[in-house]
């Protein structure tokens, strides 16, 4: 957890980006460690793009926001995430608009000095980002297209963090 007696080990970054473009987490993750000695570990998660969804198929999803409103939303998830733990860079990409199976949809990436608190506050964000962040789902299955609702073990994740 954070401990307000120990100073951050730097003064670090918060990058949220939203947009229908494809990530590479090679670079992304080389972007973020570049030159900063002070990093010990670095957390990373990325969702995927499924082709089974509740028993169907899924031949794409489309992936729908608000501008703006996405981003500050993420925003106050990752302020959250910097007050519990002691991170030095949090990185979150969420692509937008349609994307097929195997296509990346989200990269979350949290430098710290340590494991722990990179793989806490890692699993926090992508946590809140699954209940808290303004994305709509639809998938386009045989039966027709349909909306993707908020799952009940998603909201249990987020409730283990208080």
């Amino acid at each position: 957890m954070n401990d307000p007696t120990r100073p951050s080990a730097t003064q670090g970054r918060t990058d949220i980006r939203v947009h229908e473009a494809d990530f590479d987490v090679g670079h992304e993750i080389a972007q973020l460690r570049a030159g900063n000695a002070a990093i010990g570990a670095v957390a990373t998660f990325i969702g995927v793009c499924r082709d089974i969804n509740d028993g169907d198929h899924v031949a794409e999803l489309v992936l729908e926001h608000y501008p703006g409103m996405t981003e500050k939303a993420l925003g106050a998830i990752a302020d959250e995430a910097r007050g519990r733990w002691d991170v030095i860079d949090i990185l979150i990409i969420h692509r937008v608009g349609r994307m097929l199976p195997t296509d990346q949809i989200v990269f979350v990436a949290v430098t710290s000095a340590h494991r722990g608190e990179a793989f806490a506050a890692c699993e926090f964000l992508m946590d809140f980002l699954k209940t808290r962040a303004p994305f709509w789902k639809k998938e386009q299955t045989p039966a027709g297209s349909r909306w993707v609702d908020a799952r009940e073990a998603d909201d249990a994740a987020a409730g283990r963090w208080g």
